[in-house]
């Protein structure tokens, strides 16, 4: 198997909505992309799969050590096979890829996070840079594309936090801010025990609100002449914002359940966006 059939597998296994987004690239950039995506996978899986915190934070040097290596020109992993030739077309940097890496750490060392701001800065790594990354690859041209790429990257966060309220819980992970439990009276222990109540639904729609705006500003910062180049983060967009609709129609049920949106549903909602220019 290639570097490039390695990473096109990583991409398509996974079922991500960035898979759907990526389907309506040129070559070059999908290519791009693709190979990127792979390397945010194989990074977030060390922390996802491993269950030995030791070991996880052992293959997360190992990844720091295999970046320093493979933009001196020594790539091992076929990811980073993949990745590099790419790199310097695309202004991917090694500092992107550390701070990928810096953000998957911070769930092996921190699994609760006191206020907004403290998790602002996880989703800044594991979900900002990465939007970074994507704007460049898909063609970015204006400085201010980089602070919409960012925005954008912390609305899909947000996003995936409230979808992955029970998992992530099941996992010993609550990324909803102390402060927030607090100020509606949501108990750690009930989501623990998936328990549902006219709090914990106000909780999710407080979230779902933040993350809708996040949806808005990301928008409203994004260059005019940027917005062609930009449309698979759009898609992403439309995707993400039709998910959020859906759990929220769904009354927020998801300490026990994964609300997902079926492929079919994600190629159209794409193809809505290649076609029409906006999310």
């Amino acid at each position: 198997m290639t570097p490039q059939e390695y990473v096109q597998q990583k991409a398509a296994a996974s079922g991500s909505s960035f898979y759907y987004a990526f389907l309506f690239l040129p070559r070059p950039r999908r290519a791009a992309i693709t190979a990127f995506y792979a390397f945010c996978r194989e990074v977030d899986d060390v922390v996802d799969e491993v269950s030995d915190p030791g070991v996880a934070a052992a293959k997360l040097s190992w990844w720091q050590q295999e970046v320093a290596k493979s933009f001196r020109g020594q790539p091992e992993h076929p990811v980073m096979k993949a990745l590099m030739p790419c790199a310097r077309e695309f202004g991917i940097e090694e500092r992107h890829l550390h701070a990928v890496i810096d953000g998957c750490r911070m769930d092996l060392e921190q699994t609760r996070y006191l206020d907004f701001p403290g998790l602002q800065r996880y989703c800044h790594l594991v979900a900002g840079v990465v939007g970074e990354v994507s704007a460049r690859i898909f063609g970015q041209t204006q400085p201010a594309t980089t602070q919409y790429a960012h925005t954008l990257g912390l609305a899909f966060q947000l996003t995936n936090i409230i979808r992955d309220v029970g998992e992530d819980a099941m996992r010993g992970r609550i990324y909803l801010p102390v402060s927030e439990l607090q100020q509606f009276d949501v108990k750690a222990h009930e989501l623990l025990k998936r328990e549902y109540s006219p709090r914990f639904k106000a909780l999710m729609q407080f979230q779902a609100e933040r993350a809708r705006g996040l949806y808005r500003e990301a928008f409203a910062l994004l260059p005019d002449a940027d917005r062609r180049a930009q449309k698979p983060g759009l898609m992403m967009a439309s995707i993400y914002r039709t998910l959020l609709d859906e759990i929220e129609r769904d009354g927020f049920q998801v300490l026990h359940q994964r609300v997902s949106l079926t492929p079919l549903r994600k190629f159209w909602l794409a193809w809505k966006v290649q076609a029409l220019g906006r999310a």
